[in-house]
């Protein structure tokens, strides 16, 4: 259980520090994606952007237990 935690905490940091490049690989904005613009709120619902990283991580994680 520690190696996980450990694992995650770096695997959060990484992305953290990498944030900047990874924002331009136009995640947030995909087809699917729910966003409402009213006065003075915004809604934003990333749905597809959600299945994306969830699929990559899924088959990341996968490929690391083999």
């Amino acid at each position: 259980m520690g190696r996980t935690l450990i694992f995650i905490g770096v695997i959060c940091l990484l992305v953290g520090l990498l944030w900047p490049w990874l924002s331009k690989l136009g995640l947030g904005a995909l087809p699917g994606d729910i966003r409402i613009e009213r006065k003075g709120w915004s809604f934003y619902f990333p749905i597809t952007s959600g299945l994306v990283v969830s699929i990559v991580l899924s088959l990341i994680f996968w490929l690391l237990r083999k």
